[in-house]
């Protein structure tokens, strides 16, 4: 499963808009009075306006396998970085077969670059914004995670994530490439203390050679 791209809100345009040029460095694509869209990878990340909701999420970038310490130091430099209850940056999934570091954004939206060691695509080039292969992760919040899943399995032809158990808090969608992570309301977002809100999203997504579009929570107009 591929993420193409994602749909999120922001109370703010102009700082969001900001943060992602100025000081992650992705590629502006478009941008007008409601809308923004990125070029984060192979994938698109697109935010539009909301109206004091303060809206946060939970997404994630995949990085090469090769590069973590050094994308550590890269993102020191712009951000701090979270520290986990070990206080540690660096977090180990050892059943994924992955590590990640966390760091918010303007929105206080979680954000992840995470090394996925069986997808085995290293780079020579130096860590920089643009060895960012995709979009990842994106976290889904709903009051019931397994009745959720089940309705995508069904409708959108997605399969349970391999590497992870489910229970009716947590639940993985997808492989290494793409993860849908469907959680439980107001279970906290780890590494943080943060609790998981119910927002709009849109997702795209390639899974076979088919092309989803998927919209999780209340629809807006803009």
């Amino acid at each position: 499963m591929k993420i193409l791209e994602i749909e999120i809100q922001t109370d703010n345009i102009n700082e969001t808009e900001n943060f992602y040029t100025d000081i992650l460095g992705f590629q502006l694509t478009s941008k007008s009075d409601g809308l923004i869209t990125f070029k984060t990878g192979n994938s698109i990340l697109r935010f539009i306006k909301s109206d004091n909701i303060k809206p946060r999420y939970h997404f994630a970038f995949n990085i090469p396998a090769n590069k973590l310490e050094e994308a550590i130091n890269w993102t020191k430099s712009k951000v701090k970085l979270i520290e986990n209850e070990e206080k540690s940056v660096v977090a180990n999934f050892e059943n994924w077969n992955a590590n990640a570091i966390y760091f918010y954004d303007n929105n206080d939206n979680i954000l992840e670059f995470i090394v996925r060691h069986d997808l085995n695509n290293p780079t020579e080039k130096p860590f920089e914004i643009s060895v960012i292969e995709s979009i990842s992760e994106i976290g889904i919040v709903t009051d019931e995670p397994l009745e959720l899943s089940g309705n995508l399995i069904e409708t959108c032809e997605l399969f349970y994530f391999e590497k992870s158990t489910k229970s009716d808090e947590f639940v993985a969608l997808g492989n290494d490439n793409g993860l849908f992570i469907i959680v439980k309301k107001n279970r906290q977002w780890y590494p943080t203390s943060q609790n998981a809100e119910k927002h709009f999203s849109r997702v795209k997504i390639e899974i076979g050679n088919k092309i989803k579009d998927i919209v999780i929570n209340e629809k807006i107009e803009y």
